[in-house]
Protein backbone atom coordinates (compact mmCIF):
# COMPACT_ATOMS: atom_id res chain seq x y z
CA UNK A 1 0.00 0.00 0.00
CA UNK A 2 1.30 3.41 -0.67
CA UNK A 3 -0.29 6.65 1.78
CA UNK A 4 -0.50 10.12 0.40
CA UNK A 5 -0.81 12.66 2.44
CA UNK A 6 0.07 16.15 2.32
CA UNK A 7 -1.91 19.88 3.01
CA UNK A 8 -5.02 20.74 1.18
CA UNK A 9 -5.03 21.68 -2.54
CA UNK A 10 -2.01 20.27 -3.08
CA UNK A 11 -3.32 18.00 -5.94
CA UNK A 12 -3.40 14.15 -4.06
CA UNK A 13 -6.33 13.35 -5.63
CA UNK A 14 -5.35 14.61 -8.94
CA UNK A 15 -2.25 12.66 -8.66
CA UNK A 16 -4.00 9.49 -7.95
CA UNK A 17 -6.43 9.45 -10.40
CA UNK A 18 -3.22 9.96 -12.78
CA UNK A 19 -1.87 6.85 -11.51
CA UNK A 20 -5.17 5.15 -11.43
CA UNK A 21 -4.83 6.14 -15.21
CA UNK A 22 -1.92 4.61 -16.20
CA UNK A 23 -3.35 1.32 -15.02
CA UNK A 24 -6.02 -0.73 -16.95
CA UNK A 25 -8.62 -0.12 -14.74
CA UNK A 26 -8.38 0.74 -11.40
CA UNK A 27 -11.30 2.39 -9.27
CA UNK A 28 -11.46 5.58 -7.15
CA UNK A 29 -13.63 5.77 -4.05
CA UNK A 30 -13.76 9.01 -2.26
CA UNK A 31 -15.31 8.75 1.67
CA UNK A 32 -16.23 11.88 1.36
CA UNK A 33 -18.55 11.17 -0.94
CA UNK A 34 -22.06 9.40 0.18
CA UNK A 35 -21.84 6.65 -3.12
CA UNK A 36 -18.31 5.99 -2.36
CA UNK A 37 -18.77 5.07 1.37
CA UNK A 38 -21.19 2.21 0.86
CA UNK A 39 -18.85 0.62 -1.67
CA UNK A 40 -15.47 1.48 1.06
CA UNK A 41 -17.99 0.09 4.06
CA UNK A 42 -19.53 -3.14 2.78
CA UNK A 43 -16.49 -3.72 0.68
CA UNK A 44 -18.25 -3.66 -2.53
CA UNK A 45 -15.44 -2.74 -5.26
CA UNK A 46 -14.64 -5.37 -7.40
CA UNK A 47 -11.71 -7.55 -6.28
CA UNK A 48 -10.15 -8.27 -9.37
CA UNK A 49 -9.51 -4.58 -10.00
CA UNK A 50 -5.97 -4.07 -10.36
CA UNK A 51 -5.41 -0.77 -8.32
CA UNK A 52 -7.94 1.12 -5.83
CA UNK A 53 -7.74 4.59 -4.72
CA UNK A 54 -9.21 5.17 -1.45
CA UNK A 55 -9.53 8.49 -0.83
CA UNK A 56 -10.18 10.48 2.66
CA UNK A 57 -9.93 7.28 4.28
CA UNK A 58 -9.40 8.88 7.38
CA UNK A 59 -12.32 10.14 8.37
CA UNK A 60 -13.70 6.47 8.68
CA UNK A 61 -14.05 5.64 12.47
CA UNK A 62 -11.12 2.57 13.04
CA UNK A 63 -9.96 3.67 9.82
CA UNK A 64 -6.60 1.95 10.19
CA UNK A 65 -7.77 -1.51 11.48
CA UNK A 66 -10.16 -1.85 8.69
CA UNK A 67 -7.70 -0.99 6.19
CA UNK A 68 -5.34 -3.29 7.58
CA UNK A 69 -7.92 -5.92 7.41
CA UNK A 70 -8.55 -4.99 3.99
CA UNK A 71 -4.92 -4.87 3.10
CA UNK A 72 -3.85 -9.02 4.69
CA UNK A 73 -7.13 -10.55 3.35
CA UNK A 74 -7.41 -8.96 -0.51
CA UNK A 75 -6.16 -10.37 -4.07
CA UNK A 76 -2.45 -9.99 -4.02
CA UNK A 77 -2.47 -9.19 -7.46
CA UNK A 78 -4.15 -5.65 -6.02
CA UNK A 79 -2.87 -2.31 -4.85
CA UNK A 80 -3.88 -0.14 -2.68
CA UNK A 81 -3.56 3.78 -2.99
CA UNK A 82 -4.86 5.39 0.36
CA UNK A 83 -4.92 9.51 0.12
CA UNK A 84 -5.54 12.10 2.63
CA UNK A 85 -4.35 14.61 5.26
CA UNK A 86 -1.22 14.12 7.20
CA UNK A 87 -3.39 12.11 9.56
CA UNK A 88 -1.96 9.00 7.54
CA UNK A 89 1.41 9.26 8.55
CA UNK A 90 -0.11 6.56 11.59
CA UNK A 91 4.03 5.17 12.02
CA UNK A 92 4.88 6.82 15.32
CA UNK A 93 0.92 6.38 16.76
CA UNK A 94 0.21 3.85 18.39
CA UNK A 95 -2.79 1.76 17.86
CA UNK A 96 -3.59 -0.83 15.24
CA UNK A 97 -0.46 -1.52 13.49
CA UNK A 98 0.20 -0.69 9.79
CA UNK A 99 4.05 -1.50 9.94
CA UNK A 100 5.33 -2.96 7.19
CA UNK A 101 2.31 -2.67 5.22
CA UNK A 102 2.61 0.94 3.64
CA UNK A 103 4.80 3.36 2.33
CA UNK A 104 3.93 7.00 3.64
CA UNK A 105 4.40 9.49 0.65
CA UNK A 106 4.15 13.29 1.23
CA UNK A 107 3.31 15.72 -1.35
CA UNK A 108 4.56 18.90 -1.15
CA UNK A 109 3.40 21.68 -3.08
CA UNK A 110 5.67 22.99 -5.85
CA UNK A 111 7.96 25.76 -5.13
CA UNK A 112 9.76 28.96 -6.92
CA UNK A 113 12.88 26.90 -7.89
CA UNK A 114 10.64 24.15 -9.52
CA UNK A 115 9.35 26.48 -12.17
CA UNK A 116 9.88 25.64 -15.63
CA UNK A 117 12.91 27.53 -17.47
CA UNK A 118 10.61 29.46 -19.83
CA UNK A 119 8.91 31.07 -16.93
CA UNK A 120 10.33 34.18 -15.35
CA UNK A 121 10.97 34.26 -11.53
CA UNK A 122 8.72 37.78 -11.20
CA UNK A 123 5.79 35.80 -13.26
CA UNK A 124 6.66 32.91 -11.31
CA UNK A 125 6.43 34.50 -7.88
CA UNK A 126 3.35 36.37 -8.66
CA UNK A 127 1.68 33.02 -10.10
CA UNK A 128 2.96 30.96 -7.45
CA UNK A 129 1.32 33.47 -4.26
CA UNK A 130 -2.01 33.75 -6.40
CA UNK A 131 -2.54 30.41 -7.36
CA UNK A 132 -0.65 28.24 -4.80
CA UNK A 133 1.98 25.39 -5.32
CA UNK A 134 -0.32 22.94 -7.24
CA UNK A 135 -2.75 25.05 -9.34
CA UNK A 136 0.70 26.69 -10.47
CA UNK A 137 2.07 23.08 -12.20
CA UNK A 138 -1.21 22.45 -13.56
CA UNK A 139 -1.24 25.78 -15.44
CA UNK A 140 2.00 25.50 -16.36
CA UNK A 141 1.91 22.27 -18.12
Amino acid sequence: MVFVGGPRQVGKTTMCSWIGSQYSDYIYLDYDIDESRKVIVKKLWRKNIPLVVFDELHKMDVWKRWIKGEYDSKNKSQQFLVTGSARLDVYQKGGDSLLGRYIYWRLHPITIDELPSDIELEDGYERLLQLAGYLLLKKCI
